[in-house]
């Protein structure tokens, strides 16, 4: 039996600042909500459409981008959905967020550019379960891509014809 897909990708810009919080056991809960623009064809124009996604990014990643998470930042979400189900005054309610498993803070909005870097997997922190491993330490220096802004190589040669 073929097993199910859950996952999803999306760029968007924060809608407020992010909330830290920790759990009962010391668990790091960065969350946040992001609104992401699509063009639509209405009549003879093309307007902007707003989905809004709430998001959760747990563990030291959270702890470690939860600064720069601030309302009007462009961000890369990878991650998957998730639904709460609860009951609230007999009736059941329910809701989809989005728990992200990477997050990249990209250019515009508030805070400036660059992205967020945990290890040698290119810079991608992933938490498959949730949990911090504990024994990860930041990278020293800028990212790569830093360091290509910056003036050095960045191994594509100048004679492309585009």
């Amino acid at each position: 039996m073929a097993a199910d897909i859950n996952h999803v990708v999306l760029v968007g810009r924060l809608t407020r600042d992010a909330e830290l919080k920790y759990t009962a056991g010391g668990q790091a809960v960065c969350k946040f909500s992001i609104a992401v623009n699509r063009n639509k064809k209405s009549g003879d124009q093309w307007v902007d459409e707003a989905s809004f996604f709430d998001v959760t990014l747990w563990g030291r990643q959270g702890e470690a981008v939860n600064q720069y998470l601030v309302k009007g930042k462009q961000v890369g979400i990878d991650g998957e959905l998730r639904q709460d189900r609860w009951e609230q005054d007999g009736q059941k309610r329910s809701k989809v967020e989005i728990v992200a498993n990477n997050l990249q803070l990209l250019g515009g909005g508030a805070g400036g550019g660059g992205s967020s870097r945990g290890d040698a997997d290119g810079g991608r922190a992933s938490y498959g379960d949730r949990a911090p491993s504990g024994d990860r330490a930041p990278r020293d220096g800028p990212p790569a891509s830093d360091q290509r802004s910056a003036g050095g190589d960045d191994g594509f040669a100048d004679d492309i014809p585009f």
